[in-house]
């Protein structure tokens, strides 16, 4: 299944309490388990004022789906088609 790395603009992400990030992180596995099994959420990464997050899913059109049935904003969604680290230079 394809992966995609969304960008969500949310000014103040970065303080978010734990439990601000619970509160979200449930919206969206509603959100997700509504949706079915071609859509699934890997992590994210929370940063001062974005949140980027990694999921898999049939398509694009699904990314943006989840995103506007949470009220999530989806600012940029960008197909990943590979995945480099140190290793790679080996």
């Amino acid at each position: 299944m394809p992966k995609f790395l969304i960008e969500r603009h949310i000014p103040g992400a970065g303080k978010f309490t734990p439990a601000d990030l619970k509160a979200i992180s449930q919206k969206s596995c509603g959100v997700l388990g509504s949706m079915g099994p071609e859509i699934q959420w890997v992590h994210s990464y929370v940063t001062d004022d974005r949140i980027y997050c990694i999921y898999q899913a049939a398509n694009e059109a699904l990314v943006r789906k989840h995103a506007e049935l949470g009220g999530f904003p989806a600012d940029r969604i960008d197909r990943v088609y590979g995945v480099i680290d140190p290793a790679t230079a080996e």
